[in-house]
Protein backbone atom coordinates (compact mmCIF):
# COMPACT_ATOMS: atom_id res chain seq x y z
CA UNK A 1 0.00 0.00 0.00
CA UNK A 2 2.98 2.52 0.94
CA UNK A 3 4.66 1.56 -2.13
CA UNK A 4 1.67 3.15 -4.04
CA UNK A 5 0.52 5.60 -2.12
CA UNK A 6 4.07 7.51 -2.23
CA UNK A 7 4.70 8.50 -5.80
CA UNK A 8 1.71 10.12 -5.65
CA UNK A 9 2.32 11.86 -3.25
CA UNK A 10 5.43 12.82 -4.23
CA UNK A 11 4.38 14.26 -7.23
CA UNK A 12 1.58 16.01 -5.59
CA UNK A 13 4.45 17.80 -3.39
CA UNK A 14 6.43 18.39 -6.42
CA UNK A 15 3.45 20.12 -7.98
CA UNK A 16 3.29 21.92 -4.98
CA UNK A 17 6.06 23.47 -4.83
CA UNK A 18 6.40 24.50 -8.09
CA UNK A 19 3.24 26.22 -8.40
CA UNK A 20 4.51 28.10 -5.27
CA UNK A 21 7.73 28.88 -7.15
CA UNK A 22 6.06 29.83 -10.09
CA UNK A 23 6.48 33.73 -11.20
CA UNK A 24 3.22 35.50 -10.39
CA UNK A 25 1.64 38.84 -11.28
CA UNK A 26 -1.15 40.12 -9.43
CA UNK A 27 -2.81 43.13 -11.13
CA UNK A 28 -5.13 45.33 -9.20
CA UNK A 29 -7.46 47.51 -12.02
CA UNK A 30 -10.72 49.01 -12.09
CA UNK A 31 -10.82 46.96 -15.84
CA UNK A 32 -9.71 43.38 -15.29
CA UNK A 33 -11.43 42.63 -18.78
CA UNK A 34 -8.10 44.17 -20.78
CA UNK A 35 -6.20 41.36 -19.13
CA UNK A 36 -4.27 39.12 -20.52
CA UNK A 37 -4.94 41.08 -23.78
CA UNK A 38 -1.30 40.95 -25.49
CA UNK A 39 0.36 38.70 -22.47
CA UNK A 40 -1.97 36.02 -23.73
CA UNK A 41 -0.17 36.07 -27.01
CA UNK A 42 3.50 35.28 -28.97
CA UNK A 43 5.66 34.52 -25.85
CA UNK A 44 4.03 35.48 -23.10
CA UNK A 45 0.92 34.13 -23.99
CA UNK A 46 2.54 30.68 -24.78
CA UNK A 47 4.42 30.70 -21.56
CA UNK A 48 1.22 31.67 -19.48
CA UNK A 49 -0.60 28.58 -21.05
CA UNK A 50 2.63 26.39 -20.57
CA UNK A 51 2.14 27.47 -16.93
CA UNK A 52 5.98 29.23 -16.55
CA UNK A 53 4.24 31.64 -15.33
CA UNK A 54 0.87 33.23 -13.61
CA UNK A 55 -1.47 35.89 -13.93
CA UNK A 56 -4.42 37.40 -11.82
CA UNK A 57 -5.81 40.37 -12.34
CA UNK A 58 -7.98 41.14 -9.51
CA UNK A 59 -11.80 44.30 -9.77
CA UNK A 60 -10.77 46.99 -7.31
CA UNK A 61 -14.54 47.62 -7.60
CA UNK A 62 -14.86 44.40 -5.76
CA UNK A 63 -13.39 46.28 -2.48
CA UNK A 64 -16.20 49.24 -2.71
CA UNK A 65 -18.31 48.86 -0.08
CA UNK A 66 -21.62 50.98 -1.29
CA UNK A 67 -23.97 49.70 -3.33
CA UNK A 68 -22.65 52.03 -6.67
CA UNK A 69 -19.63 50.11 -6.40
CA UNK A 70 -17.34 53.73 -5.75
CA UNK A 71 -13.58 53.89 -5.70
CA UNK A 72 -13.26 57.25 -6.22
CA UNK A 73 -13.55 60.96 -4.88
CA UNK A 74 -12.76 64.40 -5.44
CA UNK A 75 -9.51 65.27 -4.60
CA UNK A 76 -9.23 67.31 -1.18
CA UNK A 77 -8.29 71.26 -1.44
CA UNK A 78 -10.33 71.03 -5.32
CA UNK A 79 -9.07 70.93 -8.89
CA UNK A 80 -10.12 68.59 -11.69
CA UNK A 81 -10.79 65.09 -11.96
CA UNK A 82 -11.25 62.49 -9.06
CA UNK A 83 -8.31 60.57 -6.73
CA UNK A 84 -9.06 56.40 -6.21
CA UNK A 85 -9.89 56.40 -2.49
CA UNK A 86 -7.33 55.19 0.23
CA UNK A 87 -9.56 52.82 1.62
CA UNK A 88 -10.93 50.64 -1.08
CA UNK A 89 -7.38 50.73 -2.41
CA UNK A 90 -6.27 49.34 1.04
CA UNK A 91 -8.92 46.74 0.89
CA UNK A 92 -8.47 45.44 -1.84
CA UNK A 93 -4.50 45.22 -1.71
CA UNK A 94 -5.28 43.45 1.64
CA UNK A 95 -7.83 41.02 0.09
CA UNK A 96 -5.16 40.05 -2.97
CA UNK A 97 -3.45 38.45 0.82
CA UNK A 98 -0.15 37.78 -1.37
CA UNK A 99 3.49 36.85 0.76
CA UNK A 100 5.38 39.60 1.89
CA UNK A 101 8.35 39.11 -0.23
CA UNK A 102 6.41 40.18 -3.06
CA UNK A 103 6.99 43.95 -4.25
CA UNK A 104 4.08 46.00 -4.24
CA UNK A 105 4.25 48.79 -7.44
CA UNK A 106 1.89 50.89 -8.52
CA UNK A 107 2.06 52.32 -12.30
CA UNK A 108 3.00 56.00 -12.12
CA UNK A 109 4.21 58.96 -14.70
CA UNK A 110 5.88 60.21 -11.43
CA UNK A 111 7.50 56.85 -10.47
CA UNK A 112 11.14 55.63 -10.73
CA UNK A 113 12.00 54.66 -14.36
CA UNK A 114 11.80 51.28 -15.42
CA UNK A 115 14.66 50.13 -16.79
CA UNK A 116 16.20 46.51 -17.66
CA UNK A 117 18.53 45.86 -14.85
CA UNK A 118 15.19 46.71 -12.76
CA UNK A 119 13.43 44.22 -15.20
CA UNK A 120 16.08 41.55 -14.52
CA UNK A 121 15.50 42.08 -10.72
CA UNK A 122 11.95 41.59 -10.44
CA UNK A 123 12.03 38.54 -13.05
CA UNK A 124 14.39 37.50 -10.69
CA UNK A 125 11.83 37.37 -7.73
CA UNK A 126 8.66 35.70 -6.96
CA UNK A 127 6.63 38.50 -9.17
CA UNK A 128 5.32 41.81 -8.46
CA UNK A 129 1.64 42.76 -7.09
CA UNK A 130 0.62 45.79 -9.70
CA UNK A 131 -1.69 49.18 -9.14
CA UNK A 132 -3.14 50.56 -11.66
CA UNK A 133 -3.68 54.30 -11.05
CA UNK A 134 -6.57 55.89 -12.89
CA UNK A 135 -8.42 59.32 -12.65
CA UNK A 136 -5.65 61.83 -11.48
CA UNK A 137 -4.06 59.90 -9.02
CA UNK A 138 -4.06 57.83 -6.09
CA UNK A 139 -4.52 58.86 -2.54
CA UNK A 140 -0.71 59.42 -1.01
CA UNK A 141 -2.10 58.17 2.26
CA UNK A 142 -2.77 54.60 0.41
CA UNK A 143 1.00 54.91 -1.04
CA UNK A 144 3.06 55.22 2.25
CA UNK A 145 0.36 52.87 4.12
CA UNK A 146 0.74 49.58 2.03
CA UNK A 147 4.51 50.44 1.10
CA UNK A 148 3.93 50.94 -2.63
CA UNK A 149 6.77 51.52 -5.04
CA UNK A 150 5.96 53.83 -8.02
CA UNK A 151 7.93 52.56 -11.26
CA UNK A 152 7.33 54.40 -14.45
CA UNK A 153 7.40 53.10 -18.01
CA UNK A 154 8.19 56.75 -19.94
CA UNK A 155 7.69 60.34 -19.30
CA UNK A 156 4.32 60.63 -20.81
CA UNK A 157 0.50 60.10 -19.37
CA UNK A 158 -1.50 57.39 -20.04
CA UNK A 159 -5.53 57.12 -19.06
CA UNK A 160 -4.25 54.53 -16.83
CA UNK A 161 -2.26 52.22 -15.32
CA UNK A 162 -3.13 49.10 -17.40
CA UNK A 163 -0.80 49.41 -20.79
CA UNK A 164 1.96 50.28 -18.68
CA UNK A 165 2.08 46.96 -16.47
CA UNK A 166 1.60 44.99 -19.41
CA UNK A 167 4.77 46.57 -20.91
CA UNK A 168 6.62 45.66 -17.02
CA UNK A 169 5.19 42.45 -17.03
CA UNK A 170 5.87 41.41 -20.56
CA UNK A 171 9.71 42.51 -19.73
CA UNK A 172 9.64 40.35 -16.98
CA UNK A 173 8.05 37.13 -18.56
CA UNK A 174 10.73 37.27 -21.15
CA UNK A 175 13.82 36.87 -18.81
CA UNK A 176 11.89 34.00 -17.40
CA UNK A 177 13.61 30.41 -17.83
CA UNK A 178 12.54 28.57 -20.50
CA UNK A 179 10.58 31.17 -22.35
CA UNK A 180 12.72 32.40 -25.04
CA UNK A 181 14.17 29.55 -27.33
CA UNK A 182 18.31 30.85 -26.57
CA UNK A 183 19.43 32.57 -23.94
CA UNK A 184 21.65 34.91 -25.63
CA UNK A 185 18.35 36.55 -27.20
CA UNK A 186 18.07 38.21 -23.64
CA UNK A 187 21.75 38.91 -23.23
CA UNK A 188 22.70 40.52 -26.33
CA UNK A 189 19.86 43.27 -27.15
CA UNK A 190 19.42 46.96 -26.22
CA UNK A 191 20.64 47.90 -22.84
CA UNK A 192 21.45 44.68 -21.29
CA UNK A 193 24.88 46.15 -21.64
CA UNK A 194 24.49 49.65 -20.93
CA UNK A 195 23.80 50.21 -24.61
CA UNK A 196 21.73 50.52 -27.55
CA UNK A 197 21.73 47.21 -29.89
CA UNK A 198 23.76 47.08 -33.35
CA UNK A 199 21.90 46.86 -35.99
CA UNK A 200 20.55 43.92 -37.47
CA UNK A 201 20.36 41.88 -40.92
CA UNK A 202 18.88 38.84 -42.96
CA UNK A 203 18.36 38.04 -46.33
CA UNK A 204 17.56 38.80 -49.17
CA UNK A 205 21.30 39.78 -49.21
CA UNK A 206 20.80 42.89 -51.55
CA UNK A 207 17.44 44.76 -50.50
CA UNK A 208 16.47 48.04 -53.22
CA UNK A 209 19.94 48.83 -53.86
CA UNK A 210 20.90 48.08 -50.12
CA UNK A 211 23.48 45.06 -49.09
CA UNK A 212 24.20 43.98 -46.39
CA UNK A 213 27.45 44.71 -44.59
CA UNK A 214 30.09 42.32 -46.29
CA UNK A 215 31.76 42.11 -42.87
CA UNK A 216 28.47 40.26 -41.69
CA UNK A 217 29.15 37.73 -45.03
CA UNK A 218 32.61 37.08 -44.13
CA UNK A 219 31.99 33.72 -40.94
CA UNK A 220 35.15 35.91 -38.81
CA UNK A 221 33.10 35.91 -35.85
CA UNK A 222 36.05 37.97 -34.18
CA UNK A 223 35.26 40.71 -37.05
CA UNK A 224 31.88 40.98 -36.65
CA UNK A 225 31.84 41.07 -32.85
CA UNK A 226 33.59 44.13 -32.99
CA UNK A 227 31.80 45.61 -35.65
CA UNK A 228 28.74 45.11 -33.70
CA UNK A 229 30.09 46.15 -30.18
CA UNK A 230 31.70 49.66 -32.54
CA UNK A 231 27.67 50.11 -34.67
CA UNK A 232 26.34 49.69 -30.67
CA UNK A 233 28.85 52.01 -29.45
CA UNK A 234 27.75 54.59 -32.17
CA UNK A 235 24.20 54.50 -32.25
CA UNK A 236 24.40 55.17 -28.25
CA UNK A 237 26.14 58.15 -28.29
CA UNK A 238 24.33 59.72 -31.06
CA UNK A 239 20.78 58.50 -29.88
CA UNK A 240 20.91 58.13 -26.28
CA UNK A 241 24.02 60.37 -25.22
CA UNK A 242 22.64 59.79 -21.55
CA UNK A 243 23.43 56.02 -21.70
CA UNK A 244 26.76 56.85 -23.18
CA UNK A 245 27.53 59.14 -20.65
CA UNK A 246 26.74 56.82 -17.90
CA UNK A 247 28.62 53.88 -19.78
CA UNK A 248 31.39 56.54 -20.38
CA UNK A 249 31.73 57.11 -16.80
CA UNK A 250 31.57 53.17 -15.81
CA UNK A 251 34.80 52.74 -17.96
CA UNK A 252 36.72 55.94 -15.97
CA UNK A 253 39.02 54.80 -14.23
CA UNK A 254 39.08 56.25 -10.64
CA UNK A 255 41.60 58.11 -9.03
CA UNK A 256 44.79 56.50 -7.01
CA UNK A 257 47.07 58.22 -4.28
CA UNK A 258 49.98 56.97 -3.08
CA UNK A 259 50.41 56.03 0.62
Amino acid sequence: METRVKPAYDAWINSVMVSRMIWRATVLTLFPEMFPGPLGVSLAGKALASGLWALEARDIRDSATDRHRSVDDTPAGGGPGMVLRADVLAAAIDAADISPDRPRLLMSPRGRPLTQSGVAELAAGPGPLIVCGRFEGVDQRLIEARNLEEVSVGDYVLSGGEIASMALIDACVRLLPGVMGKLASGADESFSEGLLEYPQYTRPQEFEGRAIPEILLSGDHARVAAWRQAEAEALTRARRPDLWSAKASQKRPKNTTDG
